[in-house]
């Protein structure tokens, strides 16, 4: 009888061993058909990395964890920026149709990939479809995690932003009060994640013209994020720049050029010159250099974020229609009002496009 014991023990240490293996196995090649599938979009091979994508979803058993997620959304994201927004939206579906026939629809897995979905339309304008989506993840977070969970927070803070997006700013007022209280409770008040929320609280504030609030809430962000990061990381620079776009609004000009000024060193030095949040502090230093009658020096800064927007964005996306407004606002009183209409009406028809 103790034989048996012993060989069953044995028995189910080498099927625990083996299955650890076969796991281990499996999260290798989930890794290799993500790095494959990275390599293959800087190519530009666009169908070869979705492959390799959903690939690393099947080795990955469903849950795979943010490198696959976030690579489906960088692919999605590229798609969109291509001008190929079925594309993007298919590529999304097939992968949440892949995790909930592995997972179930109320996974926690399923909830990122529909956040990622989300944030990918709320960072081209669509609200609507953010919104939908986020509530979806909202829902599956809380049933499967808990009300006070920090992912639920997390979320609850990025519907707000959509929420601030569409000016319903009561909930979205509403949904930072609650993420603030889950992160406070679960996390401390010291934490990153706090920094995040409390960021976001802040542009709420500066839109309601709650300026002396946003403040508080701009310098409490900032000292939690050089406090853990230093001064020189690019979440800095976030901060950074949401103060200097307070500061601009009430017209402290000087004070917020100079935090604008170091943002982009920042970013400069960190992202490298040709990324996305390098041009937005190009854009926003140029729209201050053009209240401050330096014309020239606007138009430059506006000339390179319109480059880099174009080149890593596409030349449709939300922000490049951003960058072409502000332009032809400072062309029009440059006299130069041929190329500020063209440049007008090009934002007009991308914000058509977008269907914002």
């Amino acid at each position: 009888m103790r034989d048996k014991r012993l060989t069953a023990i044995l028995g189910a240490c080498v099927l625990l061993f083996w299955m650890s293996e076969v796991a281990a196995q499996n999260v290798l090649l989930s890794e290799w058909h993500v790095d494959s599938g990275k390599r293959a979009v800087k190519e530009r091979h666009f169908d070869e990395a979705e492959q390799h994508y959903f690939a690393a979803l099947k080795e990955a058993a469903g849950a795979p964890g943010t490198r696959v997620t976030g690579s489906i959304a960088a692919l999605a994201a590229l798609y969109l920026a291509e001008g190929k927004p079925e594309a993007s939206e298919r590529l999304f579906g097939q992968a949440l149709v892949a995790q909930e026939r592995m997972l179930g629809r109320e996974h926690p897995a399923v909830a990122e990939t529909l956040k990622s979905w989300a944030t990918l339309n709320a960072d081209h304008g669509k609200d609507e479809a953010a919104e939908r989506l986020f509530t979806r993840a909202l829902a599956i977070q809380e049933k499967a995690l808990g009300p006070e969970h920090p992912d639920v927070a997390d979320t609850l803070s990025n519907l707000a932003i959509v929420y601030k997006s569409q000016r319903k700013y009561d909930m979205a007022e509403r949904l930072y009060a609650r993420a603030l209280a889950i992160q406070e409770k679960a996390l401390g008040p010291d934490h990153l994640d706090m920094a995040d929320t409390l960021n976001n609280l802040a542009v709420l504030y500066k839109a309601q013209k709650r300026y002396a609030e946003a403040e508080d809430l701009c310098r409490r962000a900032l000292a939690i994020r050089e406090k853990h990061l230093g001064p020189e990381h690019p979440d800095v620079a976030v901060s950074l720049n949401t103060l200097a776009n307070l500061y601009f609004v009430v017209g402290w000009y000087k004070e917020a050029e100079g935090l604008h000024e170091r943002a982009l060193a920042i970013r400069e030095k960190r992202l490298g010159p040709e990324h996305p949040d390098v041009a937005t502090s190009l854009n926003n230093l140029a729209i201050l250099y053009n209240h401050q009658g330096k014309h020239a020096e606007a138009e430059s800064l506006f000339k390179r974020a319109l480059a880099i927007r174009e080149k890593s964005l596409g030349p449709e996306h939300p922000k490049v229609a951003d960058t072409l407004e502000s332009y032809a606002a400072l062309l029009g009183v440059m006299e130069s009002p041929e190329e500020a209409e063209r440049l007008a009406v090009r934002a007009k028809a991308i914000r058509s496009k977008q269907g914002s």
